[in-house]
């Protein structure tokens, strides 16, 4: 199993890295880690914008989960079949938010290990015939930060951004997307309901967590985080300014 992580993982991201550092002019390997970064992203744009489109979708219809959740919290078999039935109905896949993570981590541990223990001689010996050896990486970003060692300012930044990742996905719909009719007087519709203080709970806690993962990881690995996240707030950024269309369900004649 871990020879198959390092054939079809480890390998290929150590060698991209090295290429990319290799012809990067300067032999950054900041530079190179950024690079690599936008290359996942767009490797990974269909994942992300789907994850966006559902988690618009979600807040969408989260004043009809909220009043199902209320009205059949006695019969929860009742509520999961309800709450099942409105998913297809509105074609909202709730564990799809988590297909891009799980689709990223293998590229993370990838990543981790080769800032880890790749960028040594002996390891570099991995390099694909065509990919030059460098000898030695340089670990340092423009001269300033040792990446491969952690650092403070980067897990402060990647949380930061973290943050507003976060908090630009959870604000609310449009006007022009209002609760819908049957629940818009219910409890479930309220913005202070059990579901909304909880996302605001994790909207705080997330990032302390990215701090303190981040002051204990290579500083490279700190900073392929920090850059997928702003690439992501552009995303959501551009993703959020087009309009929801308003649904329009058919009526019987």
């Amino acid at each position: 199993m871990i020879s198959l992580f390092n054939t079809l993982i480890y390998q290929p991201i150590l060698n991209l890295l090295i290429w990319l550092y290799n012809v990067i002019p300067g032999s950054d390997i900041g530079l190179a880690i950024i690079a690599l970064t936008i290359i996942a992203k767009v490797v990974l744009y269909p994942f992300t914008a789907a994850q966006i489109k559902q988690q618009r979708a979600l807040q969408e219809v989260q004043p009809k989960i909220d009043e199902i959740r209320k009205r059949l919290k006695d019969d929860k078999e009742a509520q999961a079949k309800e709450l099942m039935e409105l998913y297809k109905k509105e074609k909202v896949n709730p564990a799809s938010s988590c297909l891009p993570l799980l689709i990223q981590m293998p590229i993370f541990i990838g990543l981790f290990r080769a800032l880890n223990d790749g960028l040594t001689s002996h390891s570099l010996n991995l390099l694909y015939p065509f990919v030059a050896n460098p000898g030695t990486v340089n670990n340092m970003m423009f001269g300033l930060v040792d990446l491969s060692k952690p650092n403070v300012v980067l897990a402060v930044l990647a949380a930061g951004v973290q943050f507003i990742q976060s908090r630009q996905i959870m604000k609310k719909p449009s006007p022009a997307s209002p609760p819908p009719p049957e629940v818009a007087g219910s409890e479930g519709a309220k913005d202070e309901s059990m579901a909304a203080i909880m996302n605001k709970q994790m909207l705080y806690i997330m990032p302390l967590v990215t701090v303190f993962i981040g002051i204990s990881l290579p500083g490279g690995l700190t900073l392929y985080w920090l850059v997928m996240s702003i690439l992501t707030v552009i995303q959501q950024a551009i993703f959020l300014k087009q309009p929801t269309p308003p649904k329009v369900e058919a009526k019987l004649s």
